[in-house]
Protein backbone atom coordinates (compact mmCIF):
# COMPACT_ATOMS: atom_id res chain seq x y z
CA UNK A 1 0.00 0.00 0.00
CA UNK A 2 1.40 3.39 -1.03
CA UNK A 3 1.82 6.42 1.16
CA UNK A 4 -0.91 9.03 1.54
CA UNK A 5 1.04 11.18 -0.91
CA UNK A 6 1.01 8.34 -3.49
CA UNK A 7 -2.74 7.83 -3.17
CA UNK A 8 -3.39 11.56 -3.59
CA UNK A 9 -1.17 11.95 -6.66
CA UNK A 10 -3.03 12.81 -9.85
CA UNK A 11 -1.87 10.34 -12.51
CA UNK A 12 -2.58 9.55 -16.12
CA UNK A 13 -5.67 7.30 -16.23
CA UNK A 14 -3.72 4.28 -17.52
CA UNK A 15 -1.54 4.14 -14.38
CA UNK A 16 -3.72 1.81 -12.33
CA UNK A 17 -2.25 -0.78 -10.00
CA UNK A 18 1.05 -0.88 -8.15
CA UNK A 19 3.27 -1.93 -11.09
CA UNK A 20 1.85 0.68 -13.48
CA UNK A 21 1.85 3.38 -10.78
CA UNK A 22 5.52 2.81 -9.99
CA UNK A 23 6.45 2.76 -13.69
CA UNK A 24 4.39 5.92 -14.34
CA UNK A 25 5.70 7.80 -11.30
CA UNK A 26 9.38 6.89 -11.53
CA UNK A 27 10.25 6.13 -15.13
CA UNK A 28 7.75 6.82 -17.92
CA UNK A 29 8.50 10.08 -19.66
CA UNK A 30 11.70 10.78 -17.72
CA UNK A 31 14.51 11.72 -20.13
CA UNK A 32 16.94 8.81 -20.15
CA UNK A 33 20.56 8.94 -21.24
CA UNK A 34 21.71 5.66 -19.68
CA UNK A 35 23.01 3.48 -22.49
CA UNK A 36 22.14 0.10 -20.96
CA UNK A 37 18.65 1.25 -20.08
CA UNK A 38 18.08 2.63 -23.59
CA UNK A 39 19.06 -0.72 -25.08
CA UNK A 40 16.92 -2.63 -22.57
CA UNK A 41 13.85 -0.53 -23.26
CA UNK A 42 14.24 -0.85 -27.03
CA UNK A 43 14.12 -4.63 -26.64
CA UNK A 44 11.32 -4.64 -24.06
CA UNK A 45 9.16 -2.41 -26.26
CA UNK A 46 9.74 -4.87 -29.11
CA UNK A 47 8.86 -7.80 -26.84
CA UNK A 48 5.59 -6.03 -26.06
CA UNK A 49 4.43 -6.09 -29.70
CA UNK A 50 0.95 -7.62 -29.75
CA UNK A 51 0.78 -7.80 -25.95
CA UNK A 52 -0.07 -5.46 -23.10
CA UNK A 53 2.76 -3.50 -21.49
CA UNK A 54 1.89 -4.91 -18.06
CA UNK A 55 2.74 -8.38 -19.41
CA UNK A 56 6.29 -7.18 -20.06
CA UNK A 57 6.65 -5.15 -16.87
CA UNK A 58 5.75 -8.21 -14.82
CA UNK A 59 8.53 -10.15 -16.58
CA UNK A 60 11.10 -7.38 -16.60
CA UNK A 61 13.39 -8.92 -13.99
CA UNK A 62 13.17 -12.22 -15.83
CA UNK A 63 14.21 -10.53 -19.07
CA UNK A 64 17.16 -8.91 -17.30
CA UNK A 65 18.27 -12.26 -15.90
CA UNK A 66 17.82 -14.18 -19.15
CA UNK A 67 19.52 -11.53 -21.33
CA UNK A 68 22.50 -10.75 -19.07
CA UNK A 69 21.07 -7.41 -17.92
CA UNK A 70 20.86 -6.40 -21.59
CA UNK A 71 24.61 -6.11 -22.00
CA UNK A 72 24.77 -5.42 -25.76
CA UNK A 73 28.14 -7.12 -26.30
CA UNK A 74 27.01 -10.32 -24.58
CA UNK A 75 23.66 -10.26 -26.37
CA UNK A 76 25.34 -9.75 -29.75
CA UNK A 77 27.45 -12.86 -29.24
CA UNK A 78 24.75 -15.34 -28.25
CA UNK A 79 24.93 -18.54 -30.27
CA UNK A 80 21.85 -20.10 -31.82
CA UNK A 81 22.09 -22.80 -29.16
CA UNK A 82 22.07 -20.24 -26.34
CA UNK A 83 19.04 -18.52 -27.85
CA UNK A 84 17.26 -21.87 -28.17
CA UNK A 85 17.85 -22.41 -24.45
CA UNK A 86 16.45 -18.96 -23.66
CA UNK A 87 13.29 -19.90 -25.56
CA UNK A 88 12.61 -22.49 -22.86
CA UNK A 89 12.72 -19.94 -20.03
CA UNK A 90 9.27 -19.15 -18.66
CA UNK A 91 10.40 -15.81 -17.23
CA UNK A 92 10.16 -14.24 -20.70
CA UNK A 93 7.76 -14.25 -23.64
CA UNK A 94 8.92 -17.30 -25.56
CA UNK A 95 8.49 -15.98 -29.06
CA UNK A 96 11.27 -17.18 -31.36
CA UNK A 97 11.46 -14.01 -33.49
CA UNK A 98 11.53 -11.76 -30.44
CA UNK A 99 14.16 -13.82 -28.60
CA UNK A 100 16.42 -14.04 -31.65
CA UNK A 101 15.65 -10.36 -32.25
CA UNK A 102 17.57 -9.40 -29.09
CA UNK A 103 20.78 -10.69 -30.71
CA UNK A 104 19.96 -8.95 -33.99
CA UNK A 105 19.28 -5.68 -32.15
CA UNK A 106 22.49 -5.99 -30.15
CA UNK A 107 24.52 -6.47 -33.32
CA UNK A 108 22.78 -3.47 -34.93
CA UNK A 109 23.35 -1.48 -31.72
CA UNK A 110 27.11 -2.14 -31.79
CA UNK A 111 27.31 -1.03 -35.43
CA UNK A 112 25.28 2.10 -34.63
CA UNK A 113 27.64 2.92 -31.73
CA UNK A 114 30.63 2.67 -34.06
CA UNK A 115 29.05 5.41 -36.17
CA UNK A 116 27.45 7.65 -33.52
CA UNK A 117 29.37 6.80 -30.36
CA UNK A 118 26.22 5.77 -28.49
CA UNK A 119 22.53 5.02 -28.86
CA UNK A 120 21.94 8.06 -26.65
CA UNK A 121 23.66 10.41 -29.11
CA UNK A 122 21.82 8.85 -32.03
CA UNK A 123 18.33 8.98 -30.50
CA UNK A 124 18.50 12.39 -28.85
CA UNK A 125 19.88 13.86 -32.08
CA UNK A 126 16.40 13.46 -33.56
CA UNK A 127 15.03 15.99 -31.02
CA UNK A 128 18.10 18.25 -30.67
CA UNK A 129 18.70 16.85 -27.17
CA UNK A 130 15.41 18.18 -25.77
CA UNK A 131 12.21 16.22 -25.08
CA UNK A 132 9.09 17.07 -27.04
CA UNK A 133 6.61 18.57 -24.54
CA UNK A 134 3.10 17.69 -25.63
CA UNK A 135 0.02 19.25 -24.04
CA UNK A 136 -2.48 16.41 -24.15
CA UNK A 137 -5.80 16.69 -22.31
CA UNK A 138 -7.29 13.19 -22.60
CA UNK A 139 -6.17 9.63 -23.29
CA UNK A 140 -7.70 9.84 -26.77
CA UNK A 141 -5.30 12.72 -27.51
CA UNK A 142 -2.25 10.45 -27.10
CA UNK A 143 -1.07 9.37 -30.55
CA UNK A 144 -0.03 5.81 -31.37
CA UNK A 145 2.78 7.11 -33.57
CA UNK A 146 4.05 10.28 -35.19
CA UNK A 147 5.95 11.44 -38.26
CA UNK A 148 9.10 11.42 -36.08
CA UNK A 149 8.55 7.86 -34.84
CA UNK A 150 8.07 6.81 -38.45
CA UNK A 151 11.32 8.52 -39.45
CA UNK A 152 13.21 6.83 -36.61
CA UNK A 153 11.58 3.49 -37.46
CA UNK A 154 12.77 3.67 -41.06
CA UNK A 155 16.29 4.53 -39.99
CA UNK A 156 16.49 1.82 -37.31
CA UNK A 157 15.14 -0.77 -39.76
CA UNK A 158 17.73 0.29 -42.34
CA UNK A 159 20.41 -0.21 -39.69
CA UNK A 160 19.29 -3.78 -39.03
CA UNK A 161 17.08 -3.42 -35.95
CA UNK A 162 13.97 -5.55 -35.61
CA UNK A 163 10.61 -5.08 -33.85
CA UNK A 164 10.88 -1.33 -34.39
CA UNK A 165 7.57 -0.42 -36.04
CA UNK A 166 6.38 3.17 -35.80
CA UNK A 167 4.01 2.43 -32.89
CA UNK A 168 6.74 0.55 -30.98
CA UNK A 169 9.18 3.40 -31.60
CA UNK A 170 6.64 5.96 -30.38
CA UNK A 171 6.04 3.95 -27.19
CA UNK A 172 9.81 3.77 -26.80
CA UNK A 173 10.09 7.56 -27.20
CA UNK A 174 7.47 7.97 -24.45
CA UNK A 175 9.20 5.46 -22.18
CA UNK A 176 12.64 7.08 -22.42
CA UNK A 177 11.34 10.63 -22.20
CA UNK A 178 12.00 11.80 -25.76
CA UNK A 179 8.35 12.85 -25.68
CA UNK A 180 6.35 13.88 -22.61
CA UNK A 181 2.89 12.41 -23.11
CA UNK A 182 1.74 12.67 -19.52
CA UNK A 183 -1.63 14.39 -19.64
CA UNK A 184 -1.55 18.03 -18.55
CA UNK A 185 -3.78 17.16 -15.59
CA UNK A 186 -1.23 14.62 -14.36
CA UNK A 187 1.20 15.72 -11.67
CA UNK A 188 4.09 14.13 -13.59
CA UNK A 189 3.49 16.27 -16.70
CA UNK A 190 4.95 19.36 -15.03
CA UNK A 191 7.57 17.44 -13.07
CA UNK A 192 8.92 15.68 -16.15
CA UNK A 193 8.58 18.76 -18.32
CA UNK A 194 10.49 21.13 -16.09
Amino acid sequence: MGSVEDRQMTRCPWAVGEIYERYHDEEWGVPCHDERHLFEMLNLEGAQAGLSWITILKRREGYRAVFDNFDPTRCANYSDEELEEKLKDERIIRNRLKVFGVRKNAQAYLRLCEEFGSLDTYLWGFVDGKPIQNRLETMSDIPANSPLSDRIRKDLKKRGFTFVGSTIVYAYMQAIGMVNDHLVGCQRWGEVGS
